[in-house]
């Protein structure tokens, strides 16, 4: 189908505007480099060119637009823009079908005896008393404690996170649950790993992508203690960067140094609008350089190391991760000088700016003694050079038996492929539906 409606959308060209075609694809692709040279030019400067690039990004589609009008080849361009589309669709469809991973192996578990749940009644914008957690726990012979408790100020008094964990072991409990974000996640996770206990997810941050990675319902956080009564374990991998754990993912250069600003936390847009054109345009931050066993990354500007790889969802592969126990590192380096760069992002992994690869370790150094570093989203300051590592099946996890699952896979549209599927068509993963 994929095929059949590119076809038409080019036959339609053809039929419907004969020589004017090419004139029709020859205005349209030139709206579509002057928009994106645009957009490159308000990301990389402030005040009037920024103002001005946005204009003019905003008038190059009208103005094609405009022509086509006059030409009265709107109904020409519109149509085939609507069968490419679904030419796009269509070719998506078929490799979800052919990309859709095997599910994680489930091993069964035992509820446990003596569960260990710590909360943090702050992430997530409150959800632990938005949806009863704490209660519902209790109910079902969890010990809870709560992350911050009050102090004799206005403030709250932070708690070590690590230190209850380990506490709560040593009395014995048999399991460590945490409700928050996906750094305090990372903490309770390697002090479960250490002790040999499995972990509860329950999914009370904001994001909360380890969740998603592991199929939890993030829409109703206390589905997840439905693992208390009903569960089985999965045994995935654990990061680890200059000695602290990760569940997700540690980022350098670019990102790393926005978080670190003051405002980021209360204006993340506004502080990187402000803060992008110095990154893009080379004149601020560490020049980094990332080393696998087999690639080196020399000046980019920003690196993302995982805990296995993202799949190939977006331009730079961002949406979630397929599995979680395949015992690598995903290791993504973005390099972008202009907007021809910018631009062929979009081809994900045949962009010159932007480099993929898979390792058991990754090591980040710079020309700088200390580098910002986002690690599970937690914004620091740590010494280089600095190796991040995989620990395969270091975790057990416990979740519920019942739940929505790992995501869909969204592969980028890679029409070399749809053509083969089309000739040879794959044949479907061990485990797919």
């Amino acid at each position: 189908m994929s095929l059949l409606t590119a076809a038409a959308a080019v036959t339609v060209l053809l039929l419907c505007a004969g020589l004017r075609a090419v004139a029709l694809v020859g205005v349209g692709a030139s709206g579509l480099v002057v928009m994106v040279a645009a957009m490159w030019w308000a990301l990389t400067h402030r005040g009037a060119p920024r103002v001005l690039a946005l204009v003019l990004a905003v008038a190059a589609p009208a103005l094609v637009l405009v022509q086509y009008v006059r030409q009265h080849v709107t109904w020409i361009a519109a149509l085939s823009v609507a069968l490419w589309l679904t030419a796009g669709v269509a070719g998506r469809l078929a490799l979800v079908r052919v990309d859709r991973p095997a599910a994680m192996p489930e091993f069964p578990a035992f509820p446990p005896r003596q569960p260990f749940i710590i909360m943090n009644p702050r992430s997530g914008g409150g959800k632990v008393e938005r949806w009863g957690l704490r209660e519902k726990a209790e109910a079902l012979g969890a010990d809870v404690v709560l992350l911050e408790s009050p102090g004799p100020g206005p403030d709250p008094v932070p708690v070590d996170v690590a230190g209850l964990a380990r506490t709560a072991v040593a009395k014995g409990a048999d399991l460590l649950g945490v409700a928050g974000g996906d750094g305090t996640q990372a903490v309770v996770a390697e002090v479960a790993s250490s002790h040999d206990v499995p972990l509860l997810v329950i999914p009370a941050g904001t994001r909360n992508h380890f969740a998603l990675d592991l199929g939890l319902d993030r829409d109703d956080p206390s589905k997840a203690l439905d693992a208390l009564r009903d569960g089985v374990e999965l045994h995935v991998d654990l990061g680890r960067a200059g000695g602290r754990p990760f569940v997700n993912n540690v980022s350098f250069g670019a990102y790393a140094e926005v978080v670190q600003s003051p405002s980021y936390r209360d204006g993340k847009t506004r502080t990187i609008a402000a803060m992008l054109p110095d990154f893009l345009a080379g004149h601020r931050g560490a020049h980094l350089t990332a080393r696998t066993a087999d690639v080196t990354m020399t000046g980019p500007q920003a690196v993302l190391v995982s805990n296995n790889p993202y799949g190939m969802g977006d331009a730079t592969g961002l949406g979630r991760r397929p599995y979680l126990n395949g015992g690598t590192l995903g290791v993504i380096g973005v390099k972008v000088a202009s907007a021809a760069q910018a631009a062929a992002l979009l081809r994900g992994q045949r962009s010159a700016g932007l480099t993929r690869c898979t390792a058991k370790s990754v090591t980040v150094d710079a020309d700088r003694p200390r580098i910002p570093v986002g690690i599970d989203g937690e914004a620091l300051l740590l010494p280089t050079p600095l190796t991040c590592e995989v620990r395969p099946l270091a975790l057990r996890v416990l979740v519920p038996r019942t739940r929505p699952g790992v995501p869909e896979p969204r592969p980028s549209l890679d029409w070399r492929r749809v053509c083969r599927l089309a000739v040879r068509p794959a044949r479907q993963p061990r485990g797919a539906a």
